[in-house]
């Protein structure tokens, strides 16, 4: 499953932005305050919706009135995001629609719809359709041998207006394509890593992934050591060859029953702990373990990954998350980094510009004079700096 299209409307910066045929790696540059971290956070809202419910996931981002875009404030937000799944054998374009408003202070879903073709022609069925808490969905979607008028429809009521219907129906198999989009929704990773989460130790215990912040990294390393051992000597191997010196890294049991991650250097006999190694060292170990996890996430929102990584080592970062998107995984990166960009290619790159309020993205690769430079040899990197990505450097 990944993303083929995004249309967010009054969604903080983002008035009315449509973006289509999005690539397996988008990486998103512009000034500060433009919008990108904003854009994540639609993904990141989504997920919170998934976990508790519209009111909370927007209390989190200071209420309806924070998110929802200044002067709109007596409209919708909306979210539709478009995404290929197999069903019945065959590989749908679905839409997941999501609408909503505000009323004396309580937030409530005015739509909620799930949508595909049935077939090659006509329009798209919808197979979940929600307002304001009631609703139905289909239970038998598959069976494309029925007539439209013979789906069975199952009515439902939820149990409050701001609870997403997928929430729910979601948690069962009969509902294919809610189950798949739950699915994704909460496979999905928004990173937010911070170096001084990873660092300490831990309590020992017991993570498959690296959860949004890296808190748990010296656990999901020592999951992956015991549990997928080659896969952690090939993350050894690529750390090996993106840090200078490091000959070995381990996850050791304390005394006390924590977790600590121990870093060896070529020079030394005696390892070090985390605490006491770089933080470009630290988090190039943590985008290793993160873009090796076993079960890739489907999709990842990286932001700023240049930050404390040696310019040199961003080109080989970035071949290591096409690498992952390869695996059926898709990777958004925001960057302010001309290093990083000058390993991208047009289709890949967006860049944000700030109008009157409100942001707008604009694709590399539809700007002629762009793709004709590229193709001469420019490297996109230095194509942004010399601003022929307009509109994106602070004015």
């Amino acid at each position: 499953m990944r993303i083929e299209s995004i249309k967010l409307k009054n969604y903080k910066v983002f008035q009315d932005i449509e973006l289509n045929d999005l690539p397996d790696l988008a990486i998103f540059v512009g000034a500060n305050g433009v919008g990108k971290t904003t854009l994540f956070d639609a993904f990141g809202f989504l997920s919170d919706c998934l976990k508790n419910n519209v009111r909370q996931a927007l209390s989190k981002r200071g209420g309806f009135k924070e998110v929802i875009s200044r002067g709109h404030q007596k409209e919708m937000i909306e979210i539709e995001l478009q995404f290929k799944l197999i069903i019945a054998g065959k590989n749908r374009l679905v839409t997941y629609r999501l609408e909503i408003g505000e009323e004396n202070g309580r937030p409530f879903i005015q739509r909620e719809i799930l949508r595909y073709k049935r077939g090659a022609y006509g329009s798209p069925y919808h197979f979940l359709d929600f307002s304001l808490g009631t609703g139905y969905a289909i239970t038998n979607e598959e069976d494309f041998d029925q007539p439209d008028e013979k789906l069975a429809r199952e009515e439902q009521k939820l149990g409050s207006p701001d609870i997403l219907a997928i929430k729910g129906l979601g948690q069962f198999e009969k509902f294919k394509a809610a189950s798949a989009f739950r699915s994704f929704i909460e496979n999905w990773h928004v990173s937010d890593f911070h170096i001084s989460d990873a660092r300490p130790s831990r309590e020992a215990g017991y993570a498959e992934h690296l959860n949004q912040t890296g808190e748990n990294l010296s656990l999901v390393a020592q999951y992956i050591f015991e549990n997928h051992r080659q896969l952690f000597e090939e993350i050894l191997k690529k750390m090996k060859q993106r840090v200078p010196g490091i000959k070995n890294v381990v996850a050791e049991s304390t005394v006390d029953g924590r977790i600590v991650l121990r870093f060896q250097d070529g020079s030394f006999k005696d390892p070090f702990i985390a605490n006491y190694v770089s933080d470009g060292t630290i988090k190039m170990f943590a985008y290793l373990i993160l873009l090796n996890d076993p079960s890739p996430h489907p999709l990842l929102c990286i932001e700023e990954p240049e930050n404390q990584l040696y310019p040199s080592i961003l080109i080989e970062l970035l071949e290591e998350f096409r690498l992952y998107a390869k695996k059926g995984g898709q990777v958004f990166v925001s960057s302010h980094s001309p290093d990083l960009l000058n390993g991208a290619r047009p289709e890949e790159v967006y860049w944000l510009v700030k109008k009157e309020g409100y942001s707008k993205i604009e694709r590399a690769s539809d700007h002629p004079g762009i793709r004709e430079l590229y193709a001469e040899g420019d490297k996109l990197g230095y194509l942004w700096k010399e601003n022929y990505f307009i509109g994106s450097n602070p004015q």
